[in-house]
């Protein structure tokens, strides 16, 4: 039923507060959303400081002839990370690990990085 103001004009009293609801909605969400992308960009960060550190320490375990793969596994555990793939090519160590992500939406997201290191005149 259509309420008739002054005048004979529609009275749109409390139609601010819809809009108002409709955005605060709106914000709220997008603020979720862009939270859980943060959580995800933090562990990928996470994920690829721990290949590094792993693939340098399995690199300088092979310049010291000591196990490549069980030196960058110590140090990816170290870092809260497990070694997915860890590969020794001459010098050149080749390391993925993988970082339990957030749960979003009830799903858990896991996050893997990649990293190389080897001697600095080595040239692929």
């Amino acid at each position: 039923m259509r309420r008739e103001g002054r005048a004979g004009r529609r009275d749109d009293h409390g139609s601010g507060t819809l809009i108002v609801i409709a955005a605060s909605g709106l914000l709220m969400f997008v603020g979720l959303a862009l939270g859980g992308v943060a959580a995800i960009v933090l562990a990928h960060r996470s994920a690829q400081a721990a290949a590094d550190l792993a693939a340098l320490a399995g690199a300088s375990a092979a310049a010291t002839g000591v196990d490549a793969c069980s030196a960058a596994m110590r140090i990816a555990e170290a870092n809260k990370s497990s070694v997915v793939r860890c590969e020794l090519v001459g010098e050149i160590a080749t390391v993925v690990v993988r970082v339990d992500g957030p749960l979003l939406v009830g799903r858990r997201y896991a996050v893997t990085a990649e990293a190389r290191a080897g001697p600095v005149d080595h040239v692929p």
